[in-house]
C-alpha cells in the first residue's frame, strides 16, 4: 500500500507544471531597446564575413567519387526539400555540365521541365547548354518543343533564328520566320523578318513582307498606326522605288481617311515628295492637310509647312503662315476665357501689324464688349487699356479723328463714375482735343471731369493745361475748387502760393500759406511750414520768419525745429546773430528738460557743442561739456503679450547734469568711482611692502 502511495504520488509529481519564475522589478529598464535597433544590429551582422571553407585537394579517382557523390546528394536533398524552387535545378545542371557530364544535366533539365515546363528561364538555359556543346540537333529540338509549348514567348522565336541563321541555315531559319508569322505576332517580329530578308539582299521578299503586314493591318486591325505605313513607303524609298513609295503614301491617306487623319503621315509624305523636288505637291499636301486636322493637333504640321516656304517659298507665303498660326492660337485663348484682356492685347498687337483697318476695328470691338461682370476697379484696370489702344489706333494709324472722338465718348459713358473713374481716360480725352485745335471742348471734358467725379489727378493736370497756356485767372480759379475739394493737401497749397510768388503777389502768396497753416487738417504739415519759412526767407522778412518760428514752437517742441531757428538766427548774417543763436539754444534746453525723448535732447546738445566749437569762447565751450550727459546702461523688466514675464533687457539712458532729481544719482556714481580708486590703491600699497622685505633679505 506504501508502495502504491508512492507510484500515485510520482505520477502526480509527473503531470505538475514546473514552476515559472517570477519577475520581481516589474519597473521598466533604463536602456531601452527597440525594434529598429535590433532589425540595424541583425543587419549589420550579417555584413559579417564567415570564414571561408577549408580548401580539399582531391589526389584520386576515390576521392573524386566521393566528392561528387557528396555533392549530388546535397543538389538531390534541396531538390526534394523544395521541387518548385527552379534555381536549384538549374544550379545543379550546371555543376554537371562542368563536370563534362552532358547526359546527367540533360536528364536534370528534364526532370526540371516536368515539374514546370512554363518557365522561360529554363528552357533557355537548357537550349543554351546544348549550343554550347555544339549538340545542334538537341538544341534544334528543344527550340522547337519550346516555340510549341510556348509560341507567344517572342525571345525563343528570336534566339531560335539567330541559332539557324548563325549557322548559316537561312532556308531553316526563314521557315521558323514563317511559323512565327502564323501567330500573329507584333510589330517588331514582322520588322525582324523583314531586316533578315534585307540582310541577304532579297529586297522582293521584304517587299512581300510588308504587303503581308499591311494587309494583315487592314483584315485584323491589330496594329493600325501610321508608323507601319510611314516604315514601308521609306523602305521602298530607301531601295529607289519611288513610285511605289507615293502608292503606299495614297494607299493609307486612302486608308485612315478624313476621320482619322494623322498629322505625321502628312509630314512623311510631304517630305518624300520635297526630296524629289515636287515642291507644288509638296503644297498641296500641307494645306489640304492643315484644311482637316484640327489646330491643336497640327502643331509638327504648321512647323514643318513654315519650314518648307522659309526654304523653297517667298516672303509673303511665310508671313502668312505665320500669322495665321498665331492668330489661330489667340482665338483659342480668347474663346476660352473672353475676359483674359492680356491675350485680346496680343491678339490686337498681331492684327494691327498685318491686317487691313476694318478687321482690327472688328477684333478691337470684340474686345471692348467683354466689360467686366464686377463694378470695381481692380477688375477694370486691364479693361480700360483696350479703349485706350483703340483711341491711339484710331487717332495714329487710321487717322480717323471722329472715330477716336466717338472712342473715348463710348468708354467715358460706360465707366461707373459713381463709383470710381479713370483720370487717365479724360487727361487723354482733353489732349486729344488740344491736338485737334478744339480748346473748348478740352476744357468741357475736364470741367465735366471735376464735376462728376473730382480727383488729384484731374485737378494737377487741368491746372498744367492751363498754365502752359498761361491761363492765370483760370488756374487760381482752379486752385481754389482743388482746395475747396482737399483743404488737408500740403502740396497744392504750396504750388499755389509758388505760382502767387511766380506773378510777385507777395501779400497773395503769404495769405494763402496763412490759411495753409490755419487748417485743422494737413497731409504733411512740416513740409508746408518749411515751405512759409523758406518763403520769408526769401523776402529777407528776418522779423517775419521769427515770428513763424514762435508760431510752430508753440504748436511742437521738436528738437529739429529748435535746431533750424538757431541755424537761421546764425546765418542772418548780423552782429548779435551769435548771441541770439546761443539764446535760441538756451531756450532749446530748457524747454527740453522735461521731454521724455531724452535722445532729442543730446541731438541739441550736440549741435550746441558743434556751434560753440566753432564760434565760441573757453568759457562757452567748458559750459557746454558741463551741460553733455553721462550715458549709463540700465536694465528693466520686460513682459509678453499674455502678461508674463519676458526676461529683462539692457538699454542705455542718460543722466543730465542740470536735472535736479538726478543729483541723488550722480553723487552715488562719484562714490563709487572714488571708492572703486581707493580698492585699487590699497591693493597696489599691499603689494609693495613684500617686495621690500624680498630686496631686504636678498
Amino acid at each position: 500500500a506504501q508502495r502504491g502511495g508512492k507510484m500515485a504520488s510520482t505520477a502526480a509529481g509527473k503531470q505538475r507544471i514546473p514552476k515559472v519564475a517570477k519577475v520581481k522589478n516589474k519597473a521598466p529598464a533604463e536602456v531601452q531597446i527597440t525594434a529598429e535597433q535590433l532589425l540595424r544590429e541583425a543587419k549589420e551582422r550579417e555584413l559579417e564575413l564567415l570564414p571561408p571553407p577549408p580548401q580539399q585537394k582531391i589526389t584520386d579517382v576515390e576521392e573524386l567519387n566521393d566528392y561528387k557523390l557528396r555533392k549530388r546528394k546535397t543538389f538531390e536533398d534541396n531538390i526534394r526539400k523544395n521541387r518548385t524552387v527552379i534555381s536549384n535545378w538549374i544550379k545543379y545542371a550546371q555543376w554537371e555540365e562542368s563536370l563534362k557530364e552532358i547526359q546527367r544535366a540533360r536528364s536534370i533539365y528534364e526532370r526540371a521541365l516536368d515539374v514546370d515546363y512554363r518557365n522561360v528561364t529554363l528552357w533557355l538555359k537548357y537550349a543554351e547548354m546544348e549550343m554550347k556543346n555544339r549538340q545542334v540537333n538537341h538544341a534544334r529540338n528543344i527550340w522547337d518543343r519550346a516555340i510549341t509549348t510556348l509560341p507567344r514567348v517572342n525571345q525563343f522565336w528570336y534566339k531560335y533564328t539567330y541559332m539557324e541563321e548563325m549557322l548559316g541555315n537561312v532556308a531553316g531559319s526563314r521557315q521558323v520566320f514563317e511559323r512565327w508569322m502564323e501567330w500573329q505576332p507584333e510589330e517588331q517580329a514582322w520588322h525582324s523578318y523583314i531586316n533578315f530578308e534585307l540582310r541577304y539582299k532579297e529586297v522582293d521578299r521584304a517587299r512581300t513582307i510588308y504587303e503581308r503586314y499591311i494587309l494583315f493591318t487592314l483584315l485584323v486591325i491589330v496594329h493600325p498606326d501610321v508608323k507601319n505605313w510611314i516604315k514601308y513607303a521609306r523602305f521602298e524609298e530607301k531601295h529607289s522605288y519611288f513610285a511605289h513609295a507615293r502608292k503606299v503614301y495614297e494607299r493609307a491617306v486612302e486608308f485612315f481617311g478624313e476621320e482619322h487623319m494623322d498629322e505625321h503621315l502628312y509630314v512623311a509624305f510631304a517630305k518624300f515628295e520635297e526630296n524629289q523636288k515636287e515642291f507644288e505637291r509638296v503644297r498641296v499636301i500641307y494645306k489640304y492637310a492643315l484644311d482637316r486636322i484640327p489646330k491643336q493637333e497640327a502643331q509638327n504640321l504648321f512647323k514643318n509647312y513654315t519650314i518648307f516656304e522659309k526654304k523653297f517659298g517667298d516672303r509673303r507665303g511665310i508671313e502668312d503662315i505665320i500669322v495665321s498660326k498665331r492668330r489661330f492660337q489667340y482665338e483659342e485663348e480668347v474663346k476660352a476665357n473672353p475676359h483674359n484682356y492680356d491675350a485680346w492685347f496680343d491678339y490686337l498687337r498681331l492684327v494691327e501689324s498685318d491686317t487691313d483697318a476694318e478687321t482690327v476695328r472688328e477684333v478691337y470691338e470684340r474686345a471692348i464688349a467683354n466689360v467686366p461682370p464686377i463694378q470695381e476697379k481692380r477688375h477694370w484696370k486691364r479693361y480700360i487699356y483696350l479703349w485706350i489702344n483703340y483711341a491711339l489706333y484710331e487717332e495714329l494709324e487710321a487717322k480717323a479723328s471722329k472715330r477716336t472722338r466717338q472712342v473715348y465718348q463710348a468708354c467715358i459713358e460706360l465707366i461707373p463714375h459713381k463709383k470710381f473713374t479713370f483720370a487717365k481716360i479724360w487727361l487723354l480725352y482733353a489732349q486729344f482735343e488740344i491736338r485737334q485745335k478744339n480748346l473748348p471742348l478740352a476744357r468741357r471734358a475736364l470741367g465735366t471731369s471735376i464735376g462728376k467725379c473730382p480727383k488729384n489727378k484731374l485737378f494737377k493736370g487741368y491746372i498744367e493745361l492751363e498754365l502752359q497756356l498761361r491761363e492765370f485767372d483760370r488756374c487760381r480759379k482752379l486752385y481754389e475748387k482743388f482746395l475747396e475739394f482737399a483743404p488737408e493737401n500740403c502740396t497744392s497749397w504750396i504750388k499755389f502760393a509758388e505760382l502767387e510768388t511766380i506773378l510777385g503777389d507777395i501779400d497773395r502768396a503769404r495769405a494763402i500759406y496763412e490759411l495753409a497753416i490755419g487748417q485743422p487738417r494737413l497731409d504733411m504739415p512740416e513740409v508746408l511750414w518749411k515751405s512759409y519759412i523758406d518763403f520769408e526767407i526769401e523776402q529777407e522778412e528776418y522779423e517775419k520768419t521769427r515770428n513763424l518760428y514762435r508760431r510752430l514752437l508753440q504748436r511742437t517742441q521738436h528738437v529739429k525745429v529748435w535746431i533750424s531757428f538757431a541755424q537761421f538766427e546764425l546765418s542772418a548774417g548780423r552782429e548779435e546773430s551769435l548771441s541770439r543763436c546761443r539764446q535760441i539754444y538756451e531756450e532749446a534746453n530748457k524747454a527740453m528738460r522735461n521731454c521724455e525723448e531724452k535722445e532729442e535732447r543730446v541731438m541739441l546738445l550736440e549741435s550746441w557743442r558743434n556751434f560753440e566749437e566753432e564760434f565760441g569762447t573757453d568759457t562757452t565751450k567748458e559750459r557746454i561739456d558741463k551741460l553733455m550727459p553721462e550715458k549709463i546702461k540700465k536694465r528693466r523688466k520686460l513682459q509678453a503679450e499674455d502678461g508674463s514675464d519676458a526676461g529683462w533687457e539692457e538699454y542705455y539712458d542718460y543722466i543730465f547734469p542740470e536735472d535736479t532729481a538726478n543729483q541723488p544719482n550722480l553723487k552715488l556714481l562719484a562714490m563709487a568711482k572714488l571708492w572703486k580708486k581707493q580698492q585699487q590703491e590699497s591693493e597696489a600699497a599691499e603689494v609693495d611692502p613684500d617686495k621690500d622685505i624680498d630686496e631686504s633679505q636678498s
